[in-house]
């Protein structure tokens, strides 16, 4: 009588599913993907798993809790046993591919800890904006941004980089702090927003709010010159300068993530920015710029 029952040559799949502690499923993908050789049915049309398959399956799925891609695994096992030295190498090229890829894995998940941590900080969508520019506007007193602020930050930050929305960032620290400004500003805005589709571009009212429009921002550039920002500024940039090879605003190419890897210049990004502005308006806003308002568009 032998001390121990006669273990079963071959077993079932939900028996070596559940010994090596996976699914039915699993090794029925397994199969479909090349991964463990399908085994012929028996004459009751269900397949049987021996003793070669189920140390396959134990090497599969370790080799999966380990993180590597069923892909790989696949390439490990094609030619040579695992235990054999060319399985071995392979096994080594697999683990050498596998750190790479989680250590950007690991580098990525910083950067988005980070990236939440500066939210949970400074509030969500201020952020999300580049370090440079939430810096920047870490002159402004607190509740004082707004969120057409933010809007028109992220937007430039789009089409000219973070120096661009450095520079933007400035004149809303200055809006910020200066409630008179601020108001004044609010109804240039609501001037041009008058000019919509019902007013004629040659409307004499679309002169006027140009003027207005030249008026305030050469108010506007005045305080933020004698308020210093404008010497912060250039610290900014020169420290920038000593990181970045020099490009220009207007021609610097700006990774798009719609186009894979091509670049798209800040022209052609403009461009493609959709702008609910009557020609009324748009030919006010012109004729500011004329009028010698060089930071007229505040869009």
């Amino acid at each position: 009588m032998h001390p121990f029952p006669t273990p079963p040559r071959q077993v079932p799949i939900g028996d070596a599913a559940a010994f090596v502690g996976i699914t039915p499923r699993a090794i029925r993908h397994y199969h479909q993907i090349g991964l463990l050789p399908e085994r012929e049915r028996g004459s009751d049309g269900r397949r049987r798993y021996g003793y070669a398959e189920i140390i396959r399956l134990l090497w599969i799925r370790r080799m999966a809790d380990a993180g590597i891609a069923l892909e790989d695994i696949r390439g490990a096992f094609d030619g040579a046993a695992p235990s054999g030295a060319d399985g071995e190498d392979e096994v080594a090229g697999v683990l050498a591919r596998l750190e790479d890829t989680l250590a950007a894995q690991e580098a990525e998940l910083q950067r988005k800890r980070s990236s939440v941590q500066r939210m949970r900080t400074l509030g969500s969508r201020l952020g999300l904006l580049d370090d440079l520019v939430s810096g920047r506007l870490e002159g402004a007193p607190e509740g004082s941004l707004r969120q057409d602020d933010l809007d028109v930050l992220l937007v430039t930050e789009r089409i000219f980089g973070p120096l661009g929305a450095v520079m933007q960032a400035g004149r809303f620290v200055a809006l910020a702090a200066d409630p008179a400004l601020r108001a004044a500003s609010d109804r240039v805005d609501a001037a041009e927003e008058a000019l919509d589709d019902t007013v004629a571009v040659d409307d004499p009212r679309v002169e006027q709010v140009a003027a207005e429009r030249s008026a305030f921002e050469t108010a506007l550039m005045r305080v933020i010159e004698e308020s210093g920002q404008l010497e912060e500024d250039d610290a900014i940039f020169d420290a920038w300068d000593e990181s970045h090879p020099p490009e220009g605003a207007d021609t610097a190419p700006v990774p798009d993530p719609a186009e894979g890897s091509r670049a798209r210049s800040a022209a052609e990004i403009i461009r493609s920015m959709p702008y609910d502005f009557s020609p009324a308006r748009l030919r006010s806003m012109e004729l500011a710029v004329q009028l010698g308002a060089p930071a007229a568009l505040e869009h």
